[in-house]
């Protein structure tokens, strides 16, 4: 085995990890803040990208594009929010709802069509796998996502911190205490999801420019990558994610992690279609360790004023 190939793809590995670890941020907003299973992601990882991809190729500027992209993503959230909130459908089946929804809404952005390409040579591209090595630093991609990610965890860090973000804190944390105190959890709800479903679409909107096209299964299965990246960042940086701000900084640093391993058992010489399989183990074992650890290596506690 050349090690030289395995150095070769890592920058391309970690760039891949950056965008997908914005689209962990969406996830861990659902996930671990607002503390609910939402599967709407494996939609609008696409919707993102074939909203920026059409408007692009209509004569958009890329960020307008990419802000009608966002914009498509917080109407997904709202929907599957309303399905849960009004219409009382369970958060993990409303989710599932919208996504196959979104499959034939993505189809028809696309013209009905399953991919949607565009050139880096005739658009001009944000991102690309193309400025990932051999070009100058401020046009790296590497460069401009970790700059997107820092500037996403400071909206975010800040949005939190607002009356209206610490109410849907609240509502994560303790839902029927926060009814008590006369917040409206519903609302909150509808709005974490929104918010979630627009951050993955902003990084569906980056995904499809660095490959070069959108595709109607894009996100199949993104919530397992997104899961992942919380997971492992929450393992691996646990000590640093005390701090909301330091906490989305590690779902992002999961990501990157996430990629790089996959891109290491790609070089032993996994066969690339047991990728899937190989995901669903990593987030298994990552979940289990918490677990193992506690069970398995926690120190008993000592009673007070008594014998352990």
């Amino acid at each position: 085995m050349d090690i030289l190939v395995l150095f070769n793809a890592l920058p391309g590995a970690v760039a891949q990890g950056l965008i997908w670890g914005i689209m962990a941020i969406g996830v861990y907003i659902t996930f671990r803040i607002l503390d609910l299973a939402d599967l709407t992601v494996d939609g609008t990882m696409c919707t993102g990208g074939a909203v920026c991809i059409v408007c692009m190729t209509k004569g958009m500027n890329v960020w307008i594009a990419m802000l009608i992209a966002v914009i498509a993503g917080l109407i997904a959230g709202g929907v599957t929010g309303i399905f849960h909130t009004k219409l009382g459908i369970p958060a993990i089946l409303a989710g599932i709802l919208t996504q196959l929804g979104l499959y034939s809404i993505n189809l028809r952005i696309m013209g009905g069509k399953a991919n949607m390409a565009i050139s880096v040579d005739k658009y001009d591209l944000l991102v690309s796998l193309r400025f990932v090595k051999n070009v100058p630093f401020i046009q790296n991609t590497i460069l401009k996502v970790v700059i997107l990610t820092a500037v996403l965890i400071a909206i975010l860090y800040w949005f939190f911190a607002t009356e209206v973000g610490a109410s849907i804190r609240a509502t994560g944390s303790n839902e029927k205490m926060a009814r008590a105190q006369g917040i409206n959890t519903d609302m909150n709800k509808v709005l974490g999801l929104m918010v979630s479903n627009g951050i993955v679409a902003f990084a569906s909107a980056l995904y499809a420019q660095y490959q070069g096209f959108a595709d109607v299964n894009a996100g199949r299965g993104a919530i397992v990558i997104g899961l992942a990246a919380v997971i492992i960042g929450q393992v691996v940086f646990g000590k640093f994610s005390e701090k909301l701000a330091f906490s989305l900084a590690t779902v992002a640093a999961g990501a990157i992690i996430y990629y790089i391993v996959l891109q290491v058992v790609l070089w032993l010489g996994l066969n690339s279609n047991d990728l899937k399989l190989l995901s669903a183990l990593v987030v298994a074992a990552f979940l289990a360790v918490p677990h193992l650890k506690q069970q398995h290596f926690s120190k008993p506690k000592k009673a007070k004023g008594g014998k352990a």
